[in-house]
């Protein structure tokens, strides 16, 4: 069976996702090209030997509209002949691209192929390509006749039904600060990063990240989603859920070069990781954000591994129970988890996020020796990939 291996895997510093944000003068065809063009250009290869392009973007209209990674290949002096495709699984919308890219390598349908992607929330925000419109349906709507939830509440649920007090939810989302923010200090992300001019010079610190955050800090904010009705919906709910121990809003992009292990020793280049295994899974809509348990549980299966096999784990930050719900559940140690922070400081680009997690799974693997690293994220309708890479 043929090896498909991680040659490089870059990402943009975050952007907060909103007007005045650090990349919302950027557009997001422009800030993927960006990653894609210094994807190819720090490995000294011609993008004209890459066959495909898959990216992952969430909210495809206006500016992200009509197919946003073939137009970023064409932003990026991408030859003509290189194709592309746009892919929504929700918040784990780049990590699917990966997969894919991987599969198709490991299936010989690819030899070389980009898997990235791009969300500028400042720009599309975040709901816009559902305005005006019914993304659900009647047969849906007679099957959930109470109607599906935002992510929001999905997210008290889960602190509930797991008893994570809002001081467990606050000491967490203060770790992703500390670590996101030691880590840059370090120069942990200097790799991974690409930086970008901009108006204002080069940007190559991701902006959500707070280094002076506190969990006594974050203790005073209010619950960002109370609502009497769902409040009658739920009674179990109590309103832990805020904008600290959330993900933000965030722009960004990330990109990951992909290819045959064949391939990359022809060229002469040094792959970084090989991919050792792949889940996805749907899990409770309502719930929604928990589906990365059993996604976990497979890949573990599939990867012949155990738990404790694993030495890094990269775990979307959405919300902060989801996390610590996850750990609960499947027994890591969450001092593997997320060592350099998570989306609650660095961000959730959503469509990109998956990249952003690959590239820092990647370092923390080399920079602490373990052997195996496992991400997955949390998605929109209760869906969840999950992936184990292996060190090279």
């Amino acid at each position: 069976m043929t090896t498909a291996v991680i040659v490089d895997a870059v990402r943009t510093a975050s952007g907060k996702g909103k007007p005045g944000g650090a990349l919302s003068g950027t557009h997001p065809v422009d800030l993927f090209a960006h990653t894609l063009r210094a994807l190819v250009e720090r490995n000294g290869l011609d993008p004209a030997l890459v066959e495909d392009v898959i990216a992952g973007c969430v909210s495809q209209a206006g500016d992200q509209s009509l197919n946003i990674a073939r137009n970023a290949v064409l932003a990026a002096g991408f030859p003509e002949s290189v194709p592309a495709t746009t892919v929504d699984r929700q918040c784990g919308s780049s990590q699917q691209a990966a997969h894919f890219a991987a599969q198709g390598v490991i299936a010989g349908a690819y030899d070389i192929v980009i898997a990235g992607g791009v969300e500028s929330m400042s720009r599309v925000p975040m709901g816009f390509a559902a305005r005006g419109g019914d993304p659900f349906g009647e047969l849906l709507g007679k099957r959930y006749p109470e109607g599906l939830i935002p992510q929001g509440y999905s997210a008290e649920l889960i602190a509930a039904r797991w008893n994570l007090d809002r001081a467990a939810l606050d000491r967490f989302s203060a770790r992703s600060h500390r670590l996101a923010a030691q880590a840059a200090a370090e120069g942990a992300f200097d790799r991974e990063i690409v930086p970008i001019t901009l108006a204002g010079g080069e940007h190559r610190v991701d902006e959500t990240v707070r280094p002076a955050t506190t969990e006594e800090g974050l203790a005073g904010l209010k619950p960002a989603f109370v609502d009497e009705g769902m409040g009658a919906r739920f009674p179990e709910i109590d309103w832990r859920i805020t904008p600290g121990n959330s993900s933000p809003l965030t722009d960004g992009a990330s990109a990951a070069l992909i290819m045959s292990e064949e391939r990359a020793t022809a060229l002469g280049l040094t792959p970084r990781a090989r991919f050792h295994a792949f889940a996805v899974t749907g899990d409770d809509p309502l719930l929604m954000l928990t589906g990365i348990i059993p996604a976990t549980r497979k890949v573990l299966e599939r990867a012949g591994l155990g738990i404790d096999d694993i030495d890094a784990f990269e775990v979307n930050e959405a919300f902060a129970p989801v996390p610590l719900a996850w750990a609960a559940e499947v027994g890591a140690d969450l001092e593997k988890v997320n060592r350099r922070g998570g989306a609650i400081a660095i961000g959730h680009p959503l469509g990109a996020s998956g990249g952003r997690l690959l590239s820092t799974l990647l370092g923390v693997l080399e920079s602490t020796g373990g052997r195996y690293g496992l991400q997955t994220m949390c998605e929109g309708g209760g869906m969840a990939n999950a992936m184990i890479i292996e060190r090279l």
